[in-house]
């Protein structure tokens, strides 16, 4: 079995010149750098809901379970769509057809969450 040594070390030395100090006056005098790129005009954004969208529970066929049937989401954005109220609603979701399709009664917060992203009409079908 082997001892460990101990170190010692001196204490550090005070510097007594800045190593910065000459970069300092070379900054003052530099001419302006490139102005930055202006931000390329962006690509209007697809809708991701059409102007109506229908949220309903429905129960049958589905062995009692009950799941929450979201209508009028756009094709290209469906999954993107789904995702995002997974997380927000801390649920299940699939997409059956042209449907987003929620696993729970979450008819209300479904509701609000769609409103709050942009969808203009919002009805609530029980």
């Amino acid at each position: 079995m082997s001892t460990k040594k101990k170190r010692t070390e001196a204490p550090p030395k005070e510097l007594t010149q800045s190593p910065f100090a000459a970069l300092a006056g070379a900054l003052a005098e530099a001419p302006p750098g490139p102005a930055p790129p202006s931000p390329a005009p962006r690509a209007a954004e697809p809708a991701r809901f059409e102007p109506r969208v229908v949220v309903r529970r429905e129960k049958k066929g589905r062995g009692g379970k009950t799941i929450t049937r979201i209508s009028g989401v756009a094709a290209p954005a469906r999954a993107d769509v789904a995702a995002a109220l997974k997380r927000a609603l801390g649920c299940g979701a699939t997409i059956e057809d042209d449907d987003v399709v929620l696993l729970g009664a979450l008819v209300d917060r479904a509701a609000d969450w769609l409103e709050a992203e942009g969808a203009r009409r919002v009805v609530r079908a029980n």
